[in-house]
């Protein structure tokens, strides 16, 4: 083998088309990717490092997200936080920050027309984007709407969208105030861009939960997979309407957000968007630690647990990987816990584990003692 490169060597060299670089080389010492020809196993490193021939499926959604993260690491005064929280934070005028985030609903993807109607999915595509800016403790401001959609569109569906998405923004003292449209062949897709802002020193972000922390998380889980599951199944009963609210027309946290920043109520964090032990894992991964959470002690409402009964499910597995829940989730340290109660009241709140040392990992322990790993189970784009 040529001593140009040897195994685990990083090139001394850089090349904007890789491919191009990989294939005089290989001609060079008789190896090519496309023609079936073996690779030197630390040639199959560069070739996964650099993502040539890799498949998002391969590394998912959230290793995607870090891999594109580390072509945005160039620091700017203007960015107080990038990539790795519920939205950007960035510098404002005065005492304020500015706060950014965009989240895109996909027919087929994230909804069905069959079991959501116009109006709803309106409310909903604004209320995940409201849910960010409450999971930072911030006020929400202005929202830009991108719609993409099949040329036959009925438009009193459209009419029937936009009095969704305004009815939600009034409710939360948000304005929209423009967006873009394009033709999209056989589904429809919105896409929502959200503008708030928060004052310097108060945004609640994922990285500062530390060991000793309490976890807390508000209202219950599990509720909008109940609902889902419900609906898929055609099961619609007056007794499980808390569920298909909870997953059809979904409500942002935005007064108990701002009470845990404006009283510093919070070390950490995140709303519950694609469950719990998935957004739990962002904290621990922002804050570099662990935790422990008491399996019997996440909320899970009555509702839920008649529905999973009823559908042969177990309502604890919605709460952890079900998504969709936008509760908050958030750290704080014990001598709080009495003031979180009392201020965010009458939104119930519950004490579902503890902040440990990173070393200690990441753990769920069940009434009878069991200790499992608590993996980052959830909705995952690609995973």
């Amino acid at each position: 083998m040529s001593s140009l490169i040897k195994p685990g060597e990083l090139f001394p060299f850089c090349c904007k088309r890789p491919s191009l670089l990989f294939t005089k080389l290989h001609k060079r010492m008789g190896y090519f990717f496309d023609d079936g020809f073996a690779c030197p196993e630390s040639f199959a490193v560069y070739h996964k490092s650099w993502g040539i021939r890799m498949k998002v499926s391969e590394i998912g959604e959230f290793g995607l997200i870090e891999r594109l993260r580390q072509h945005l690491q160039e620091p700017d005064p203007r960015v107080v936080v990038g990539m790795g929280d519920d939205v950007a934070v960035l510098e404002g005028p005065g005492e304020m920050l500015l706060l950014a985030t965009c989240d895109i609903q996909v027919e087929g993807v994230h909804f069905l027309p069959r079991l959501i109607t116009p109006y709803q999915l309106g409310r909903k595509a604004l209320a995940i984007n409201l849910s960010d800016i409450a999971a930072m403790g911030g006020i929400p401001d202005f929202a830009l709407i991108s719609l993409a959609f099949p040329s036959d569109t009925e438009v009193k569906f459209m009419d029937e969208l936009y009095r969704g998405l305004k009815d939600e923004a009034d409710e939360a003292g948000a304005k929209i105030v423009g967006g873009n449209m394009a033709r999209l062949p056989e589904r429809l897709a919105i896409d929502v861009f959200l503008l708030g802002r928060v004052e310097r020193g108060k945004a609640l972000l994922r990285s500062g939960a530390r060991p000793g922390d309490l976890i807390v998380v508000t209202g219950h889980l599990g509720d909008s997979a109940a609902g889902l599951s419900l609906l898929l199944k055609e099961v619609r009963e007056d007794r499980f309407a808390p569920l298909y609210k909870a997953h059809l027309t979904p409500k942002a946290r935005l007064r108990e957000g701002r009470i845990l920043a404006l009283k510093g109520l919070a070390t950490a964090a995140i709303d519950v968007s694609d469950g719990l032990a998935q957004d739990l894992g962002h904290i621990c991964d922002e804050s570099k630690v662990g935790v422990r959470i008491w399996a019997e002690r996440i909320p899970l409402s009555p509702q839920a647990r008649e529905a999973a009964a009823l559908l042969g499910e177990n309502p604890l597995k919605w709460a952890l990987a079900g998504g969709e829940d936008y509760q908050l989730l958030f750290t704080t340290p014990p001598k709080r816990a009495d003031d979180i109660s009392e201020a965010l009241s009458p939104t119930k709140v519950s004490i579902i584990g503890e902040v440990v040392g990173q070393s200690q990992g990441r753990v769920i322990i069940f009434p009878d003692g069991t200790e499992r790993e608590l993996k980052p189970e959830g909705w995952d784009h690609f995973g």
